[in-house]
């Protein structure tokens, strides 16, 4: 069981910039992180993941709303996985959220296995990022 807490959500005008971070309970090194977010009356929506630490690089996905603006990355020092957010506009405003997938799951998985919610394990409770226009 891992358990997931994020931080860093807040409130900023459009062009700004937040880092959210998403500390885990236990090592997290064989996990695959992803974060999600949902704004108020739509669906959760992918926003970006990080493979796990099985291969000699990390890969790397992004939704094409956010790609260019946000970078994902971890420290599996530090069990923590971060979302570097630029540039920020109106329609980033939503709840943030990180997910957990096992590395028994995800295997060496395309993009396309990271961008579906029902593939993570493990949820935070998410934190609120509002941008101002």
């Amino acid at each position: 069981q891992v358990q997931l807490v994020e931080s860093g959500g807040g409130l900023v005008q459009a062009g700004d910039s937040l880092r959210l971070s998403c500390a885990a309970s236990a090592p997290f090194g064989s996990y695959a992180m992803g974060w999600f977010r949902q704004a108020p009356g739509r669906e959760r929506e992918f926003v970006a993941a990080i493979s796990w630490s099985g291969g000699s690089v990390y890969y790397t996905y992004y939704a094409d709303s956010v790609k260019g603006r946000f970078t994902i990355s971890r420290d599996n020092a530090k069990n923590t996985v971060y979302l570097q957010m630029n540039s920020l506009k109106s329609e980033d405003t939503a709840v943030y959220s990180c997910a957990a997938s096992r590395a028994s799951r995800v295997g060496y998985s395309g993009r396309n296995y990271y961008t579906r919610s029902d593939n993570y394990d493990y949820w935070g409770q998410g934190t609120q990022v509002t941008v101002s226009s």
